[in-house]
């Protein structure tokens, strides 16, 4: 299928695709504000710079759509250029594919090394896929999202048990008759 748009009117409307306030995002952020969570958008200083950051829980939350990040797509080394075959919710356009299958790859693998520096330093990764957000599907999802939180903080601020070591000695009961006043 050829595209139906110029390079120039392709190039508009694709510059004009932003990585921030999308609707997915939205549909997150306001869920978690209407349920009590407060967190902070956008974090440079936290790697990778998750959509949505909880400092509280230690959690950063990304916000991915299915196109730009390969959702349930195989990437498969073919000879030099790796093949990446559409999914239900992703499809590699086929204008232009060479492109558009090396920046989805470069996409997935930028993805996982933010998700192991942040593993690594103790936070915990969530993410959101776009496909998770239909209005069937938000409640679930986000049920979802808030047991991982929850779980998170219980073991984050679970209070850290100490044996206490106690040498005991038998000790000997005298067992004496109690005798009760009437009054």
């Amino acid at each position: 299928m050829t595209d139906r748009l110029t390079p120039e009117q392709r190039h508009r409307v694709m510059s004009r695709i932003h990585g921030k306030g999308t609707k997915p995002e939205l549909k997150v952020r306001q869920w978690l504000w209407q349920h009590g969570y407060r967190y902070r958008l956008n974090v440079k200083s936290v790697p990778g710079k998750p959509d949505i950051v909880m400092r509280r829980y230690r959690t950063a939350i990304f916000v991915n759509g299915c196109f730009w990040h390969g959702h349930h797509v195989e990437t498969q080394n073919l000879a030099s250029l790796p093949e990446i075959t559409n999914s239900s919710c992703c499809k590699i356009p086929q204008t232009n594919r060479e492109f558009w299958v090396n920046k989805i790859k470069r996409n997935q693998e930028r993805d996982q090394q933010n998700y192991q520096v942040l593993h690594d330093n103790g936070w915990q990764v969530i993410v959101v896929w776009e496909c998770q957000l239909t209005p069937k599907r938000i409640e679930e999802t986000m049920l979802r999202v808030e047991l991982l939180l929850n779980e998170h903080f219980l073991a984050l601020h679970q209070p850290k048990v100490v044996p206490y070591n106690v040498q005991e000695t038998p000790t000997s009961i005298a067992a004496e008759e109690e005798h009760y006043e009437k009054r």
